[in-house]
């Protein structure tokens, strides 16, 4: 196991980070943690990144250091192996503020899961593999706040110095299991996500329980949406520190025309009704005056009919799935999800060679399952 180091240095100056950088370079296998703000305001950042490595463990201040270029080689070199735990948010994250993309990530939450365990958050497998037990007081605080309490930073310098021996042992595992190529793929994929920037799309339709309202309702909706992001964008908090979703949906469906009818929907707070109420009926108004025509529908998207044939093909890939997941022990979507089994099943590869042609099929899956996966079509019509 790689040593632990226990103690951590602050990067708050680009002169100090240029150093760390110089010092980390050098590391074949580093590990990356970040906290961020997005429960205290509208746009989410990165508050702090915690980097660590054999004898090095860093929190870098990015609030005060805003140049973070001397790192981006680092995450840019495939020499130098980078280590996260439910990697997604992450890179995605440093993708967004910074500019930053990562090459050779290894994520431990997904190696987690790869090995069939039952928990997966960094706590429980902490947990189970040193018997450490992690404080997370401070998970939900405000992570924005300048200066920042020094046990604060103490807690976040916590996570990051496990990743690299955690990674050891997790690896040996995947390689015993025949499962680390597999991993490693996945990992691939994942270190190409990117954060959604060119959404253009109304905000119901990322709205849970919008598809079942009617367009009258649903045009209250976004308007009542409209709104709450105003305020938020304005007040710079986060949209459920605004309203909650649940008080917005209760209002697009009863539709208050005035102060005392949406008092007595008690969607609100009287402390929300005060601050907001005048805008909120305004905004509620202003969507009733829109003509029937040119409401709002939601868009529906109809399922191919699906032929016999098809679906039968389908129940038997699922049958073979289902064997594969008492066998591995793995959770079943990380072995065929339902849309790549309906896909295989409408494509109906006749050799493994066809397998090529579906893209949305790993390399790991096609080596590890495709005979099985052909012979199995080959058993149905």
């Amino acid at each position: 196991m790689k040593e632990i180091c226990d103690h951590y240095q602050t990067i708050d100056t680009f002169d100090s980070l240029k150093k760390l950088a110089r010092t980390i370079e050098k590391e074949k296998t580093i590990g990356v943690d970040l906290e961020a703000d997005s429960m205290y305001h509208f746009k989410e950042k990165v508050c702090l990144i915690q980097m660590a490595a054999p004898g090095i463990n860093a929190v870098i201040d990015p609030l005060m250091v805003r140049d973070l270029s001397p790192l981006k080689p680092i995450f840019k070199r495939r020499g130098v192996l980078k280590i996260f735990h439910g990697a997604d948010y992450d890179v995605r994250s440093l993708y967004r503020d910074f500019d930053i993309a990562i090459n050779n990530l290894f994520d431990t939450e997904l190696a987690s899961r790869f090995l069939g365990y039952s928990e997966t958050g960094l706590e429980a497998v902490l947990k189970n593999k040193f018997d450490v037990a992690l404080d997370k007081k401070f998970q939900r605080k405000d992570w924005s706040r300048r200066p920042l309490p020094q046990d604060m930073i103490s807690y976040a310098a916590q996570d990051a110095r496990y990743l690299l021996p955690l990674a050891q042992i997790l690896t040996s595992e995947l390689e015993e299991l025949g499962r680390l190529r597999w991993v490693q793929e996945e990992c691939e994929y994942l270190s190409n996500v990117r954060p959604n920037t060119n959404n253009t799309d109304p905000l119901y339709m990322h709205f849970k329980g919008a598809g079942k309202l009617d367009p009258r309702s649903l045009v209250v909706l976004e308007t009542l949406l409209q709104f709450r992001r105003r305020v938020a964008a304005k007040k710079d908090k986060p949209l459920f520190r605004i309203f909650g979703n649940r008080s917005l949906l209760e209002l697009a469906d009863k539709k208050p025309a005035d102060l005392k009818q949406l008092e007595k929907t008690r969607a609100l707070s009287t402390k929300q009704i005060s601050m907001y109420g005048t805008g909120l009926i305004s905004a509620i108004q202003d969507a009733m005056q829109i003509e029937q025509e040119n409401l709002p529908v939601y868009p529906r998207k109809k399922s191919p009919r699906v032929p016999l044939v098809v679906a039968g093909r389908v129940k038997a890939l699922r049958i073979w799935r289902d064997e594969q997941v008492a066998r591995l022990a793995l959770d079943p979507a990380l072995i065929c999800t339902k849309a790549l089994m309906s896909t295989i099943a409408q494509q109906k590869p006749h050799k493994v060679s066809d397998l090529s042609a579906i893209n949305e099929m790993k390399n790991w899956q096609k080596k590890e399952f495709g005979q099985e996966i052909v012979k199995v079509l080959k058993q149905v019509r």
